[in-house]
Formats: C-alpha cells, sequence, structure tokens
C-alpha cells in the first residue's frame, strides 16, 4: 500500500529515505500492476461496447446520423463514449470526494494521501483504459480526431493515474483532476449539433453558455481549490513517493494553464455565438 515509503524493516521513513524500495514495496508493485492491467482492459472494452453501441443507436434514432461521411460517423461515435465515460468518471469521483467518507479530515487513522478504496481504484483503473483507447484513436487517424494538445493531456493524465493506482497515494488529488471531464458532455454535444446542422439553434446557445459555466467550475475554480488543498496538506503531500511528489508539483500546474487558454478559447466562442444571436432579435 505504501510504496517507495515503507518497506520490510522500515517504518514512518523521512523524505530522503523514500527512494528505498524494499522487497515487499516490488511485490506491491506487481500485484497492483496485474489489478490495473485487468482494470485497463475493462475500460478498453467499455470503450468498444459503447463505440459500437453509439453508431447503432445514432442510425436508428438519428436522423443526421446516416448523412455523415465516414470521418464523421468515426468522430462521433468517439464521441460517445469519451461522453459516457466522463459521466461515469465524474459521478464517481463526485461520490468519493464528497459522500463517501474516503477523505474526510481525521475520519481514519491511515494518512489522507494514503486512502483508496475498490471503488477509487475500479474508476482511476478503467478510465486508464479510456485515455488509451481514445489515444490509440487519436494517433491512428491524427489529427482527423485531436491535435497535440489532446496528445499531451491524455499522456498526462495516464501517467498520473498509473503512478497513483501503482503506489496507492494521491488518488484524492487524481479525482479532483479526474472530475474535470464533466465537461466533456458539453464540449460533445457543441460538436454533435454543429455537424448535425443546428449551429443555430437555440439549444447550441444554452449549451455554449453552460460549457463556459461548467468549465469555469469544474476547470478553474477545481484547480485553485485543488492548489489550495496541497498547500494547507503540504505536510502530507511530502510524503508521497519522489516521482509522484515532484509530478504532483507540476503536471498539475501545467493542465491548469492548458484549462486557461482552452477557457480563453470558449469564452471568445460564446461571446461570438451570443452576439450573433442578439442581432437576429
Amino acid at each position: 500500500m505504501l510504496c517507495g515509503i515503507v518497506g520490510k524493516g522500515k517504518k514512518d521513513v523521512g523524505y530522503g529515505d523514500r527512494w528505498w524500495v524494499g522487497e515487499h514495496c516490488w511485490s506491491c508493485y506487481f500485484n497492483q500492476g496485474i489489478a490495473l492491467a485487468f482494470l485497463g482492459l475493462a475500460g478498453i472494452l467499455m470503450c468498444k461496447i459503447v463505440y459500437e453501441l453509439t453508431g447503432v443507436i445514432s442510425a436508428s434514432f438519428v436522423k443526421e446520423y446516416a448523412k455523415l461521411n465516414s470521418k464523421q460517423k468515426l468522430e462521433w461515435n468517439n464521441r460517445g463514449f469519451s461522453t459516457f465515460h466522463a459521466i461515469v468518471a465524474a459521478a464517481g469521483s463526485v461520490y468519493l470526494l464528497l459522500f463517501s467518507g474516503l477523505f474526510v479530515d481525521d475520519a481514519q487513522d491511515e494518512l489522507m494521501i494514503n486512502r483508496t478504496s475498490t471503488l477509487s481504484d475500479t474508476i482511476l483503473g478503467v478510465s486508464i483504459g479510456y485515455f488509451l483507447t481514445d489515444l490509440a484513436m487519436i494517433f491512428y487517424h491524427y489529427p482527423a480526431l485531436g491535435g497535440m494538445e489532446y496528445v499531451v493531456h491524455h499522456g498526462l493524465s495516464m501517467f498520473s493515474i498509473i503512478q497513483s493506482l501503482l503506489c496507492s497515494q494521491a488518488q484524492i488529488y487524481i479525482l479532483m483532476v479526474l472530475f474535470t471531464e464533466s465537461t466533456t458532455p458539453f464540449v460533445n454535444l457543441r460538436w454533435y449539433l454543429d455537424v448535425a446542422g443546428l449551429k443555430n439553434s437555440k439549444l447550441y446557445i444554452y449549451n455554449g453558455v453552460a460549457l463556459f459555466f461548467g468549465w469555469l467550475v469544474a476547470r478553474i475554480i477545481i484547480f485553485l481549490f485543488f492548489f489550495y488543498h496541497m498547500f494547507i496538506h503540504f505536510d502530507q503531500v511530502k510524503k508521497v513517493v519522489p516521482l509522484g511528489f515532484y509530478s504532483l508539483l507540476t503536471i498539475p500546474p501545467t493542465m491548469a494553464m492548458m484549462n486557461v487558454f482552452w477557457f480563453w478559447k470558449i469564452a471568445r466562442g460564446m461571446l461570438k455565438i451570443l452576439s450573433k444571436a442578439k442581432h437576429k432579435l
């Protein structure tokens, strides 16, 4: 459980000792690695099933789907499992962070930074399968499904989640970041409405406004709370294994800057849409 922190014959080691890895820790990595592989495969299977179901359901109930070309249908189905994962991941993160009691201060003897559960492991493991599937499709069809910014985002996400699962640490912060996926359904709905020829509809406008405020809360304000939470719990953050510790200091700020850049583009787009709508009145 406490990989890189507690090994055979060592307890409560200091920061300098965390580079040492005992034989028990190697066993921990191995067992966690096997569990991670199974969960990742489950996530890949989930994406495949939802991808196929999206195509079948859309062909039966969405008349605009038949008018799409092969590349548009590919992205339509891809965004189907992207939306599904976002809903599951965001809902699971909210439950674990706010309602499960898992990360309540002083609720357990275990340090908050080391707390995990079967549900948190499952959500994070399945998310690895999703990011891996989406990244593979992005590379295979590059740049049809997204540019380098998506590659960087998915790569950093997988790297962080894998570290957290292998050492069973910092899951509270990984779940906070995973909650930002809650904006994905709005992004995908905007694309769906665009290719369906509904860019001038009221739903497109309402979705744009919802995306703006959703992004503000889930990807800007949440990150401000993330950094504040790390600051007031830095005594525990320092107990994370070195690679994870430095990742916590570098990866979240990188993703936060990406979110601010995307938020600027979303804000410009929303203002443009609202301006057009106002002129039509």
